[in-house]
């Protein structure tokens, strides 16, 4: 079964992993919604690029930490395209430092954007795939979804949290052709991760090439980051027929972080 001609939204796809995804997604010819924060060229510059592959492609500018405008997003999707086959939770922040001190305000950022945007997209899509009698949800998770790190702790619980959603959704629509999984990447260099490298190699007086090998990369056995393009086909074989029996369960694309 062939993917083309069907409809995706993508939260925070305006860099990173989700607009790797998006890219993929667009070269096998689904129609694209995506969402992010951007500048108005940049994402004018990102919907030119998917549309040269021949897709129709629209952006949505919801804000994930308000469910109101979540439920535009979905509902503005199905207006747009007629449909709503395929839904990726990828939108996330993140903030480093100790329990004592991490600020509230961060908390509850992360949890909404990381974890709650996450319930409140797939409440308004299961309705419009239950309907059509097929779709496929996807999350992005992390392998801290799997296992902890110190100084992450909102990170580190959202992303547990995403685990258990995943598993929950994939039972609740198990017998409607609907199935939900996610992926948990290792270390991937995105503007999220340089980030945080710069302020690691502040705090820790390193340099930023020590901090890639010495901590991001110390847990990833490969040594290598992980790239969107890897993300973006995992995520294309999960909408695939192969892929049919594959539901409540992780993929992890971390370079072996998790097995050790």
């Amino acid at each position: 079964m062939s993917i083309k001609g069907k409809v995706v939204v993508i939260t925070g796809s305006t860099s990173g992993i989700g607009l790797g995804i998006a890219k993929g997604f667009a070269q096998a010819g689904v129609n694209v919604m995506i969402n992010g924060l951007a500048e108005s060229e940049v994402i004018e510059g990102i919907l030119e690029e998917l549309r040269d592959y021949g897709i129709k492609a629209i952006y949505h500018g919801a804000d994930m930490t308000q469910p109101a405008q979540i439920k535009d997003l979905i509902s503005s999707t199905v207006a747009e395209f007629g449909a709503l086959d395929i839904l990726i939770n990828n939108a996330g922040i993140q903030k480093v430092a100790p329990i004592e001190d991490f600020p509230d305000s961060s908390w509850d950022a992360i949890m909404a954007i990381n974890l709650s945007s996450a319930f409140h997209t797939t409440k308004a899509t299961l309705p419009v795939m239950r309907r059509a009698g097929w779709g496929r949800i996807i999350n992005i998770a992390s392998a801290h979804g799997l296992v902890a790190s110190p100084f992450k702790s909102a990170y580190v619980a959202a992303k547990h949290g995403v685990i258990g959603l995943t598993k929950t959704t994939a039972l609740e629509c198990a017998e409607h052709n609907i199935t939900c999984n996610a992926i948990c990447p290792g270390w991937v260099m995105t503007p999220l991760v340089e980030k945080q490298i710069e302020d690691l190699a502040l705090s820790r007086a390193m340099s930023k090439a020590q901090v890639k090998t010495d901590i991001l990369l110390k847990n990833q056995w490969t040594k290598k980051f992980v790239e969107v393009e890897e993300l973006s086909a995992t995520a294309l074989f999960l909408c695939s027929q192969a892929a049919q029996n594959i539901t409540g369960t992780n993929i992890n694309v971390d370079g072996g972080w998790t097995a050790a």
